[in-house]
């Protein structure tokens, strides 16, 4: 049961980040295109990429509010499974460096992948495969929230904050990361050439 604001974290993230794409599928779309193997020959087309990536990020919302409301063993199997896709696309995209400039999590073009980003995709897994093995013994938010502190408002304000920092650090911290090794990268050939 102590995973339990963990789960909701990476429940929240997950309707965050798919709401976020389904609004603008754009640089996921760009994101999957450069990834796939051959892109420049066989690649699907943009357009279909697209809404591709806007009905899986409707239903990766739908699959985090599902988590969120029943977190049962099948939710967090699911939400496991989920994180897992994650992580290994990440880590294939940090593989591949060069072109991938984003990894398109938010929908926005300045989420470069991080070794954070695997890192957190994997306690998101950890924490789902443990409530999927042992689940909380209320079946549905409710009965949850009703049976800790104060109808449960001081779990629900923790994991609001611990998806906020989340978002943060896959989002504006990478790309801020980004930045510094851009510059860093510049005044080292600089440098080099003086």
């Amino acid at each position: 049961m102590e995973l339990i604001g963990i789960f909701f974290v990476g429940c929240g993230l997950l309707v965050l980040a798919g709401v976020a794409k389904a609004v603008r599928p754009n640089e996921t779309a760009r994101a999957l295109i450069l990834l796939l193997p051959g892109s420049n020959q066989r690649s699907p087309s943009y357009n279909v990429t697209r809404q591709a990536v806007r009905v899986g990020a409707l239903l990766e919302a739908g699959l985090g509010m599902s988590a969120l409301l029943f977190p049962r063993t099948v939710t967090a199997a699911l939400v496991a499974v989920s994180y897992t896709v994650f992580a290994c696309i990440t880590a294939f995209a940090r593989r591949q460096g060069g072109a991938l400039s984003t990894c398109g999590c938010f929908g926005r073009p300045d989420t470069p992948s991080t070794g954070l980003h695997v890192v957190i995709n994997m306690v998101f897994v950890a924490t789902a495969v443990a409530l999927a093995l042992q689940p909380p013994h209320y079946t549905t938010l409710v009965s949850l929230l009703e049976n800790q502190p104060w109808d449960g408002v001081p779990l629900l304000l923790a994991s609001g904050v611990g998806v906020w920092l989340t978002y943060l650090a896959l989002s504006p911290l990478a790309a801020l990361e980004a930045a510094h090794r851009l510059v860093a990268g510049t005044t080292k050939r600089e440098a080099l050439s003086t």
